[in-house]
């Protein structure tokens, strides 16, 4: 079952978050996942008030997700978005219930 990434991102550091930005879509992109949304403007925010960009990534799995998050290629990466944003993110897995 898919699996969507939605974070809220404000970065702190923009150079350092610019080298981030070079090296995290490969790592994502081994584990089978892909940007959906990369800091478009916000239109609406109803009841939720973002307090930097909003990235939505996707996933084949949570097994996958986890992989990547966890895998040796992305650690040292990790730690540069650690050091030049704070964010809050959120898992959803993909469904259809009814309302």
């Amino acid at each position: 079952m898919k699996v969507y990434v939605i974070s809220d991102i404000v970065v702190t550091d923009q150079e350092k978050y610019n080298e981030y930005m070079k090296l995290a879509p490969n790592t994502i992109a081994k584990y089978g996942g892909k940007y959906l949304v990369r800091g478009g403007n916000i239109l609406n925010s109803l009841d939720w008030n973002p307090k930097g960009r909003i990235i939505v990534l996707e996933f084949p799995s949570k097994e996958k997700l986890d992989q990547w998050q966890n895998s040796e290629e992305y650690k040292p990466v990790k730690e540069i978005r650690l050091e030049a944003s704070s964010s809050k993110s959120i898992i959803i897995e993909s469904g259809d219930l009814p309302f």
